[in-house]
């Protein structure tokens, strides 16, 4: 069965010289994962924009209105780390599009993946650390108020505390919040989720490994989920520059296997998003995110 592949030209845009967001890592990612079409059988499906009324369910009135009319503050844009644009807006609605089609596919499939998303560190009234609107969050309330799942389980591995799901979750039960972070990395004020494991600098790829084992199984035994939400971020690679862990590229590619692997033997459905990255050599960060699509083609 081919792998559900959901992917928009839109993903990219243009963004001012030296802007510390990679964002052309989109297109290359999906060059490079058109270039391994032998070994990957895709399936490309193009979202649409999320609409207001899905992004109304976890945001709030006036956020909104600032984002989408173009009216947030000099600071408020400061927070983001962009600028807004016309350009900004449509490419943000097209990712959390493109995780709410993950959602539908896996859900029809079993298993589907973004080539975008994981913006966990957007909050109900706010932006932040280059998350406008919250795809995990807005997927996640999208999919319990249609009633196509009863619970959802959250697995945020981007070295990056997922604050913004965590908190937009913290009172709803139905949702369960799993981060395993970078333990001295952004955001400085934590937020609870229903499970955190923090990871100290320099955590190679065995001791990873080992608390995501110890950690995973026992989750969605307990939790009973209907369906997993995986942020799969490469920001805990050794030579990301913003990540400060050591996973190798193997090491990447046997964390995904395993969280998809594990979800998909308990018969769970899996929507994967590639969460974060950073490298100006976009062609190594974009072999590292490939990891979580080659891991994905070995299940379908």
């Amino acid at each position: 069965m081919p792998l559900p592949l959901i992917h928009h030209p839109g993903y990219t845009i243009e963004l001012p010289p030296r802007h510390p967001f990679p964002m052309a890592k989109f297109r290359v990612l999906r060059n490079t994962l058109v270039s391994e079409e032998t070994e990957i059988r895709a399936e490309w499906i193009t979202p649409q924009p999320a609409n207001e009324t899905s992004l109304a369910r976890v945001h709030t009135p006036d956020y909104l209105r600032a984002f989408l009319g173009g009216s947030l503050s000099p600071a408020a844009q400061r927070r983001s780390g962009f600028r807004w644009s016309e350009a900004l807006v449509e490419r943000t609605l097209l990712e959390v599009g493109g995780t709410l089609a993950s959602v539908e596919a896996a859900l029809d499939t079993g298993l589907a993946c973004n080539t975008a998303g994981g913006t966990h560190h957007a909050h109900a009234d706010a932006a932040s650390g280059y998350c406008l609107i919250n795809d995990l969050a807005v997927t996640a309330a999208h999919a319990l108020a249609k009633r196509w799942v009863a619970r959802i389980l959250i697995v945020d591995l981007d070295v990056h505390q997922g604050d913004g799901t965590s908190r937009l979750f913290r009172h709803d039960h139905r949702i369960f919040t799993f981060s395993m972070h970078g333990a001295a990395n952004f955001p400085a004020r934590k937020q609870h989720s229903d499970l955190d494991i923090a990871l100290p600098r320099g955590t190679g790829d065995d001791d990873y490994l080992a608390h995501l084992k110890a950690s995973l199984p026992q989750l969605l035994a307990q939790f009973a989920p209907d369906l997993v939400l995986y942020d799969a971020g490469v920001d805990v690679h050794a030579d990301d520059r913003l990540g400060h862990l050591a996973l190798s590229n193997t090491g990447l590619f046997a964390r995904d296997h395993y969280v998809l692997a594990t979800c998909r033997e308990a018969g769970l459905p899996v929507a994967a998003v590639i969460g974060g990255g950073y490298d100006r050599d976009l062609k190594a960060l974009a072999n590292r995110h490939a990891q979580l699509h080659r891991a994905a083609s070995t299940l379908t």
